[in-house]
């Protein structure tokens, strides 16, 4: 073995692919029961093809990523749509011209519409806390609207946080479209695994290279010499590269500290229709418990007898028992992060990588990126 692999994500499955095809024997050790990380999807007792973990939609602007990901799969051409229920009124979401005319009404609209255009240009992607900032009475209006109905209430049901403490990469994501554009993303690559991502990530593994272990906790198999700086696997000192792809604070007991994350509950729900909603996704802004409800069949194009649905609720993250799905990020959790960069720094040949390991927020194509980019590193 050349190169032990901790997690079988995106980040772990990329970078193993890569090695095998060099000619490295690579192993990969799972604590689930399947691959796949948080992508990982399968078919429901009523043959629906659901994400256990809550939807994951592909998009990407990055060419490179979308040719190596299309090596292992066919795309189904699938363009993401979100609106929000805004206390029974259904608007599209990101805010955008169209949200705009059903808010404010053609007349008001359009006045307003132009103010935006002078002042951002016309496609401009203008986050929340940036149109605040605005001097104009009709743009502070937009804004107004936007935060109290979009952004405020359902930003506190996700995160227990005010707006204004979570990070701004966070609120980045929480744009004004300047454009007539209900797509969620803009990228020019975007759709779903034709055959799902289960089966992309069996693609992606199907080499000779690559040894996939399931229901195995790296912490049993990996001692760390600190003081020698060296790692033994299963008693015996290991010398070749290891990507850590887990949650680092737990991986070393918490040692440091316990990192805070948010994390979600899901409440899976069927029925025997053909559909439940009007589009894949729609928000629930300002009422219920639940931030949204996923429909799985327009993500997958599916045609199948009734429908699937899940209903997302936010939840604590305590004690490393729940699915830590969102870093909390503010200045004390990163410093403590650090410290646990610091800790493994002396290991030269042990590498961090992923949401977890790395405590950032990563898209799919993100972390695809960022394991290509480690790849061609190492």
């Amino acid at each position: 073995m050349d190169t032990l692999i901790i997690g079988c994500g995106f980040a772990g499955t990329t970078v193993a692919r890569v090695l095998a095809e060099r000619g490295e024997k690579v192993k990969i050790i799972e604590k689930r029961n399947h691959i796949g990380g948080n992508c990982y999807d399968e078919y429901d007792e009523y043959g629906v093809l659901v994400h256990k973990y809550g939807p994951h939609i592909f998009h990407t602007s990055n060419k490179e990523v979308y040719d190596f990901l299309s090596r292992f799969t066919k795309w189904y051409d699938y363009s993401h749509e979100v609106v929000g229920n805004v206390y029974g009124k259904i608007i599209p979401i990101p805010f955008n011209l169209n949200t705009l005319m059903i808010v404010f009404g053609e007349e008001k609209g359009q006045q307003l519409k132009q103010e935006l255009i002078d002042t951002y240009g016309k496609n401009a992607r203008v986050p929340i806390l940036e149109l605040q900032k605005s001097s104009s009475q009709g743009i502070q209006e937009v804004a107004e609207y936007v935060y109290e109905n979009i952004f405020l209430k359902y930003t506190m049901k996700q995160w227990n946080q005010k707006p204004e403490e979570v990070d701004q990469s966070v609120t980045a994501r929480v744009p004004v479209l300047v454009s007539y554009d209900n797509r969620y993303f803009q990228d020019p690559y975007q759709g779903m695994p034709a055959e799902g991502y289960t089966k992309l990530f069996e693609n992606m593994l199907d080499h000779q290279n690559i040894e996939v272990i399931l229901n195995r906790d790296a912490k049993d198999d990996l001692t760390f010499d600190f003081e020698n700086h060296k790692v033994y696997y299963l008693g015996k000192e290991f010398t070749g590269k290891i990507i850590f792809t887990g949650a680092i604070d737990e991986f070393f007991d918490n040692r440091l500290g316990q990192l805070p994350y948010r994390s979600l509950r899901f409440d899976f729900e069927h029925y025997d229709q053909d559909y439940y909603q009007s589009k894949g996704v729609v928000n629930y802004t300002v009422s219920e418990d639940f931030t949204r409800i996923t429909e799985f069949k327009y993500l997958t194009g599916q045609d199948v007898k009734g429908t699937t649905i899940i209903k997302e609720y936010p939840e604590v993250y305590k004690d490393n028992q729940q699915v830590p799905y969102y870093a909390i990020l503010n200045a004390e959790n990163m410093a403590m992060h650090q410290k646990y960069v610091d800790l493994v720094k002396p290991f030269s040949h042990f590498y961090l990588l992923g949401r977890l390991a790395q405590y950032k927020y990563y898209n799919i194509d993100g972390i695809v990126e960022e394991a290509l980019t480690l790849t061609k590193q190492l």
